[in-house]
């Protein structure tokens, strides 16, 4: 402890990372809550950066309704995913639907409740596997990846 306190707080600065929440809403059908992002077409899990103020189940609750409509119960975290190229940090966590209409945003251009396999074919793998985890029960699940594959296995 005394070493590192002695050494200047000059030194080069640690890169900053970004945290975000993201909600796997399962419908009791067990379809699956996705959006088409409007910035780039991809589809993606509703969820955004975690503000300051607020706790990461809040997160999850506010950007899901944000971007679909839907108001959430949040359940459990059932991932941790590291964006190594971006220096993001996702939390993810298991949702039920509890009411509200499905719409899009500024944000989707397009919501839609996929079966597990419309997953598996719309999403790239770094986004899909989030939804898959959450589904397995056997999380939380820590990966990282690098914007295009997953670099390791879950913990």
């Amino acid at each position: 402890m005394l070493l590192y306190m002695s050494q200047s707080q000059e030194a080069t600065p640690s890169p900053l990372h970004s945290v975000s929440v993201a909600g796997v809403v399962v419908r009791e059908d067990g379809r699956l809550l996705a959006i088409r992002r409007a910035d780039n077409g991809t589809w993606e899990l509703p969820g955004g950066v975690l503000e300051l103020d607020e706790t990461p189940e809040a997160g999850v609750a506010r950007e899901v309704l944000e971007e679909t409509g839907i108001h959430v119960e949040v359940d459990e975290l059932t991932g941790v995913y590291k964006n190594t190229t971006r220096g993001i940090v996702a939390l993810v966590f298991r949702c039920k639907p509890s009411g509200g209409t499905e719409r899009t945003s500024s944000e989707s251009t397009a919501v839609s409740w996929l079966t597990p396999n419309e997953v598996s074919e719309r999403m790239a793998e770094v986004y899909a596997v989030r939804l898959l985890d959450a589904l397995d029960e056997a999380g939380p699940h820590v990966r990282s990846h690098d914007g295009r594959r997953i670099l390791g296995e879950s913990a």
